[in-house]
């Protein structure tokens, strides 16, 4: 029999997509509805974030520099997992001394233990890192994503003062501005390390949220009444953050670099915290008669700011389309 020809079919459109779908989608959207809007496991498996952790699970750069933060953040948290020593228990008597039974990275110039020195100067090196790349995102993401979501005098503020930050050497500041700090705490070290690294995440999400605002959805969702406070979280913000993530994932190497050349220049951490720039700026005065001093603490600062931009390169590969 010859196939019947439904003429209420025959008369919907046929052409998906478009300026009208996305209209209508967010009319429903803003109306409350939480019916089906034709978007499936398959359109979600075709998203940004899928399509990126799809990637990553198979980049070997991003397993392994993932482990090895994982069990830093592990030992930086629990210590005595791997040292069962006491960092600021010292004996002058084993100063400068080598590798010993249960001691294998040997004694620095104080007598203290180097292996135990190393394990424990992850916690301060890593919580510099994190809490100011957390304070510096959040900031840099607020203001510059209001200032390039609003424009105008905002804008134009904004860009002004982070071009003031923006001139400030970063070692010169340090050296200025923490001098005067007499708390051995890390939260000066934070707090700086945040005033100046804001400026950077800031252009970074104002340039970000000035492209996004313009595609067609945002248009959409303006044309249909939508406020603001809508357009920029459900809408822009979303679709802004993943250069603002890849950044922060390379800065929180950088930062933890940051804190330990301050330590070692004597204004950053200071004893009774450990650190590895403290170690590093202690070493330094006997690196020909005791090198191995200088060589594990170094050597774990390296290879924690390695795996932190190993990571940060992953996740911008993974999230840049153009480079898929």
């Amino acid at each position: 029999m010859p196939e019947s020809h439904d003429p209420h079919q025959a008369m919907a459109p046929t052409g998906g997509g478009g300026a009208m779908d996305l209209a209508m989608t967010e009319a429903e959207t803003l109306q409350g509805s939480t019916g089906p809007t034709g978007a499936g496991p398959e359109a979600k498996a075709r998203s940004l974030w899928s399509d990126a952790w799809h990637q990553l699970r198979r980049n070997p750069v991003f397993i392994v520099s993932a482990l090895l933060i994982v069990f830093l953040v592990l030992i930086a948290i629990w210590p005595q997992l791997i040292a069962s020593g006491d960092p600021l228990k010292c004996d002058l008597g084993k100063s400068e001394q080598g590798s010993a039974p249960g001691h294998p990275f040997g004694y620095d110039t104080q007598g203290c233990d180097v292996y135990t020195r190393t394990v424990y100067g992850a916690r301060a090196s890593i919580t510099v890192g994190v809490c100011a790349t957390v304070g510096a995102a959040l900031l840099g993401s607020v203001l510059g994503g209001l200032a390039g979501f609003f424009g105008g005098w905002w804008d134009a503020l904004l860009s002004r003062i982070a071009d003031i930050f923006f001139g400030i050497p970063i070692i010169l500041g340090g050296l200025v501005l923490l001098s005067v700090v007499t708390s051995s705490t890390v939260w000066p070290v934070v707090g700086f390390i945040v005033l100046l690294g804001w400026p950077q995440i800031s252009r970074i999400a104002r340039g970000s949220v000035i492209t996004a605002k313009q595609n067609d959805y945002v248009q959409a969702a303006r044309a249909l009444g939508a406020s603001n406070t809508r357009m920029l979280l459900r809408h822009v913000a979303p679709n802004a953050v993943a250069p603002v993530i890849v950044v922060a994932t390379i800065a929180l190497g950088t930062y933890i670099a940051l804190e330990a050349t301050l330590s070692f220049l004597g204004v950053g951490l200071r004893p009774p915290t450990v650190s590895w720039g403290i170690d590093i700026s202690n070493a330094a005065q006997s690196i020909r008669n005791a090198p191995h001093m200088l060589l594990w603490p170094a050597g774990a600062l390296s290879i924690t700011v390695l795996a932190f931009i190993m990571l940060g390169d992953a996740v911008r590969d993974a999230l840049d389309p153009k480079l898929r």
